[in-house]
């Protein structure tokens, strides 16, 4: 037993990867590789219009900003380490990066979670109850609940990653995934760890499924108040600021739900890297395509940004 616990502090760990080495992988890579930009100079764009554009200095934006700047830390999370192993032919992870991997991985899954809930409910005092919303959702309010969604995925993701890095690994420590994810880590372990999975479960729960019937029933008291609105603008602003948050949080918790709360025996390495890309890759890239495309606010801002920026040119021309 000591033996198996000593291999858990030597030696790397193999990641599996994504992309088979052929031409078709070096494709895949290439657009894997354009997301990233994408999502890069997405939410920089977007964190760089809210934070300098006073009008959107309000509570909403407020998370968003904290959305992007996750959704930034999450995809250069995986996508550099996967490009670098691909290229070098590599596929090795010290124990210390795959638990530093593992550690954000199941930080920032959290803490969206935690966001998205928040923003739902921003949405909600809004609509429903504006006349109270400085009271209920301010600015110091914003803050506080972006800063306890931060907490709430940092120490979660302390214990899960703790406990998972103390595990005993067998001598094949091949990880079949592209990322040091939970359960994909846990398949290569030498011990039950039906409990734990468990913890996980209940984890997830907490983490994915209240979260995601808070927003459901936020949204269902919003359609009940749209639906009674008699001005047809006011109707599409509404529709058009909530339908931008319910796409995000429909492919994310939904991956999310399914890798986290599906039973370790419906757990097959190709899907879980399947789903994965959903959240880790897909996610981050098309968050400020969406809050953007479909928000007049970010725009407007956006629209502004990029006629101050013409004129300048052209009076230096």
């Amino acid at each position: 037993m000591r033996e198996e616990k000593n291999q858990t502090f030597v030696g790397d760990f193999i990641l599996q990867g994504l992309l088979d080495p052929d031409q078709y992988g070096l494709l895949f890579l290439s657009l894997i590789l354009i997301m990233y930009t994408v999502a890069i100079m997405g939410n920089t764009v977007l964190i760089l219009l809210i934070h300098f554009d006073s009008q959107l200095h309000t509570p909403m934006y407020v998370l968003l900003k904290h959305l992007s700047f996750m959704d930034i830390l999450n995809i250069s999370n995986t996508v550099p380490k996967m490009a670098f192993n691909y290229i070098s032919g590599r596929k090795s992870i010290t124990f210390a990066g795959c638990g530093f991997q593992l550690f954000l991985c199941v930080n920032f899954v959290g803490t969206e979670c935690l966001i998205l809930t928040a923003m739902s409910y921003d949405r909600y005092v809004a609509i429903c109850h504006p006349l109270r919303y400085p009271i209920f959702m301010n600015h110091r309010i914003s803050i506080i609940l972006a800063t306890v969604c931060w907490l709430g995925g940092i120490i979660n993701s302390i214990l899960h990653t703790t406990y998972v890095m103390l595990l005993p690994y067998c001598d094949k420590r091949t990880i079949e995934h592209f990322i040091c994810e939970i359960e994909a880590m846990l398949r290569i372990t030498c011990i039950d760890t039906s409990k734990y999975e468990e913890n996980v479960f209940v984890s997830s729960a907490f983490f994915f499924l209240i979260p995601f019937v808070i927003i459901l029933i936020s949204y269902g008291q919003i359609l009940r108040i749209v639906l009674h609105m008699k001005s047809m603008e006011a109707q599409k602003k509404a529709f058009s600021t909530c339908s931008s948050h319910l796409a995000v949080v429909a492919m994310f918790y939904g991956s999310c739900i399914v890798t986290y709360m599906r039973p370790k025996s419906y757990h097959t390495p190709g899907q879980d890297k399947v789903i994965a890309i959903s959240y880790t890759i897909l996610a981050p890239m098309l968050n400020p395509v969406i809050y953007s495309l479909r928000n007049k606010d970010v725009l407007c801002s956006l629209k502004k940004a990029f006629g101050k920026a013409l004129s300048h040119r052209n009076e230096n021309f």
